[in-house]
């Protein structure tokens, strides 16, 4: 069976795929991508053979555009939609993870009539993917409780480094490979503190900051573990008791493979306010803390210094299980036989 893999646009919706991809093809199944010249999608995934083939459409995105530059991004995406209707006629399904990357493949599998599958990774679907939704066969999301299944597809390393966590020995602040200003300011402001405490500091400062960041851990006399990018975040997070983090999808369902405790702190202009509903889900389940950054964080977080993390460590662990992306597969081979 051959399985068309679509969407991108950022890292998350990436590491979807890239789940999706080995979970096809350690069940036999063949897998091709389609993604755009815009976005993450080509750095991810150019010349990468573990796919049949990969392809990379002249799209970009609608949502935050108005007037003449709306209207340039919905032609092209029409544009894109005919030229993907060629390669979606070579797949036996579609499944789509969403991101402006995954429009011309998901409206070519509408059109020709092909079995069609969305993962969604927010709290709050995107737009393609609620204009999509009544054709799919399946949709699958993590925080909905009539999803056939809830477990995000998580790399398996995060699980085994799972662990309850009590005292707050070791805190990891996460911005994501870009960076984020404002985690980078909260963690320099209380790393005095956490200095005098004799707690650990990792901090993910970002590409743009990390320089920066650097010089002023020196200035203040406080080491600490720096880095814009590490394929081992699973370890760090492993090593960690507490992260203040942004709430992405990926990193959030991460966390909770790992059993680690999080304060989240959403980035307030995210599509439909997505990261602050990620977080709200758990933040709800009493499994992690949620402060937008405009409600002082820093306060709730030195509170947090100081609480025994079990309960959240025990309810972050049931909320997840392994093997999330083999699950979807089986689902979708299942779909297919009927």
């Amino acid at each position: 069976m051959t399985i068309l893999i679509t969407g991108g646009g950022t890292g998350g919706h990436l590491a979807i795929a890239k789940s999706l991809r080995d979970a096809a093809i350690k069940a036999g199944h063949r897998a091709i991508f389609i993604g755009s010249t815009s976005g993450q999608d080509r750095g991810w995934f150019e010349g990468d053979a573990r796919f049949e083939g990969v392809h990379f459409l002249q799209t970009s995105g609608v949502v935050n555009k108005k007037g003449a530059a709306k209207i340039g991004a919905l032609l092209l995406s029409l544009k894109a939609t005919l030229n993907a209707l060629i390669l979606v006629r070579r797949a036996d399904c579609v499944i789509s993870v969403g991101g402006f990357s995954a429009a011309p493949a998901s409206f070519a599998a509408v059109l020709l009539r092909k079995p069609f599958y969305i993962h969604e990774q927010n709290a709050t679907p995107g737009r393609l993917n609620r204009v999509l939704r009544r054709f799919s066969k399946a949709f699958f999301s993590s925080y909905e409780a009539t999803s056939l299944l809830k477990d995000y597809p998580v790399r398996e390393s995060f699980f085994e480094g799972a662990r309850v966590r009590k005292k707050v020995k070791t805190v990891i602040f996460l911005g994501g490979s870009q960076g984020a200003r404002f985690i980078n300011e909260l963690a320099l402001k209380i790393a005095p503190l956490l200095h005098d405490k004799g707690i650990k500091i990792i901090h993910q400062a970002g590409k743009t900051e990390l320089e920066d960041v650097k010089e002023a851990y020196r200035s203040l006399g406080i080491a600490a573990e720096l880095f814009d990018f590490r394929p081992d975040i699973d370890a760090l997070m492993e090593q960690s008791d507490l992260a203040v983090s942004r709430s992405g999808a990926s990193t959030l369902w991460e966390l909770c493979a790992s059993g680690l405790p999080a304060l989240y702190v959403p980035y307030p202009h995210a599509a439909a306010d997505h990261q602050f509903y990620n977080a709200k889900f758990l933040a709800e389940k009493n499994a992690s803390w949620l402060c937008r950054q405009e409600d002082d964080p820093y306060r709730l977080l030195l509170s947090l210094l100081e609480r025994d993390m079990r309960e959240q460590s025990k309810v972050l662990r049931e909320l997840i299980k392994p093997n999330g992306a083999e699950l979807i597969i089986k689902e979708v081979e299942k779909c297919l036989q009927k």
